[in-house]
């Protein structure tokens, strides 16, 4: 099972940028989907981006498309998420999740870690 470490979140003003990391434990890192999921105060966790193993092919939901970049480093085991143009309501804690096959929904997932704590100020 892989093991997963979020980090990177932090608070920023509205329009500003942060880059989120996840690294991972284990020898396989590039044969797993590499997922980002959310969840505001009082909301469902929600599905935000994923990236094949190979890097080649990404997925976005509507509201971060051109505003967020899913990348991934195999040899360094770290899947990021580089998010701009922030708005408060992405204020959020992001979690990373990894997958033989993309997942979009959060309830396909088990236990979920601490994630990373993401907060946008007006």
């Amino acid at each position: 099972q892989v093991q997963l470490v979020e980090s990177g979140g932090g608070l920023v003003q509205a329009g500003g940028s942060l880059r989120l990391s996840c690294t991972a434990s284990g020898r396989t890192f590039s044969s797993y989907v590499m997922h980002w999921f959310r969840q505001a105060p009082g909301k469902d966790r929600e599905f935000v981006a994923a990236i094949s193993g190979g890097g080649t092919t990404t997925f976005y939901a509507d509201s971060v498309k051109g505003r967020f970049t899913i990348s991934r480093d195999n040899a360094k085991r770290t899947v990021y998420l580089q998010m701009n143009s922030l708005k408060p309501e992405d204020t959020a804690v992001y979690y990373c999740k990894a997958d033989i096959r993309v997942r979009m929904r959060a309830a396909d997932f088990g236990s979920w870690g601490q994630g990373t704590q993401v907060t946008v100020s007006s």
